[in-house]
């Protein structure tokens, strides 16, 4: 990556040709993310359990302006895989400019006493260990060149927890830490760290929580107007093209009807 001049004389990174690797980015915000990338000239490392998602979506993504783009199927959740996955790419992919750990999900809405030990287990496994597996696994070879940034996606259940959240807002608040002791230990090099925080974004995220009741996924939005995806991805690439000294530490973005993960405006 290198920084260019812009109109008001500040310095932008440019992200032409910068290699960027998304995780989750079949749907949602990552995919969001990879469009958003795309309209930069990045080039798109894309990862997700379903690759026939990833795959159907590069044509549009050729068109909207990537480079070029690698899809691979991944689950982030399995240690061995991400270090395959990662000392497997082609010469030309290796040199990882940007990691979005966008990989992530919630499951269920219980009080703590009755949760779902498998919907605990696949939140931990994916949120917190995932996360820690493909950053381990990419962060080494960025300090080895010098360059890179690791954008991270938290949420505001990380910062409040709610009722029945007690979990889901756990791995939230792992994310946050990991990405502030992240940042600690790269002090000294040209590496940055961010948190994207975002609140209620209307994806299939209500929906894989609740299983697919996709009624029951509705009722989250019933009467508010909630961010969308590709709100999400617009603060990503900001905090990516920030000048090269300028690292965002955190960013807690939430649609209009929502102060924090308890108070929202319903109409």
């Amino acid at each position: 990556m290198a920084s260019r001049v812009t109109y008001d004389g500040s310095m932008k990174t440019e992200l032409k040709n910068a290699v960027v690797f998304v995780t989750g980015a079949s749907a949602g915000i990552g995919e969001a993310c990879a469009f958003a990338f795309a309209r930069e000239g990045a080039r798109l490392l894309l990862a997700a359990r379903r690759l026939e998602r990833l795959e159907a979506t590069r044509g549009k993504l050729m068109e909207s302006g990537a480079a070029a783009v690698h899809a691979i199927k991944l689950d982030v959740r399995d240690n061995a895989a991400v270090e395959a996955a990662v000392a497997g790419l082609p010469q030309e992919w290796r040199a990882i400019d940007v990691l979005v750990n966008n990989a992530g999900l919630s499951r269920g809405l219980d009080k703590l006493y009755e949760g779902s030990l498998p919907d605990w287990e696949e939140m931990i496994d994916t949120n917190v260990k995932g996360l820690l597996y493909v950053t381990r696994a990419v962060v080494s070879g960025m300090v080895e060149r010098g360059r890179g940034h690791v954008i991270n996606l938290g949420s505001t259940a990380g910062e409040l927890t709610y009722p029945k959240g007690a979990v889901y807002c756990a791995t939230k608040h792992a994310e946050r830490a990991i990405n502030d002791g992240l940042r600690q230990d790269l002090l000294g090099t040209p590496i940055r760290v961010t948190s994207i925080d975002p609140g209620m974004v209307e994806t299939d995220f209500s929906k894989v929580r609740f299983h697919g009741d996709q009624e029951r996924a509705a009722k989250v939005y019933q009467g508010l107007t909630p961010l969308v995806a590709e709100d999400v991805a617009d603060a990503v690439v900001w905090a990516a093209t920030r000048p090269a000294h300028v690292n965002i530490a955190r960013v807690l973005i939430t649609s209009i009807d929502q102060a924090n993960s308890l108070l929202f405006n319903r109409s």
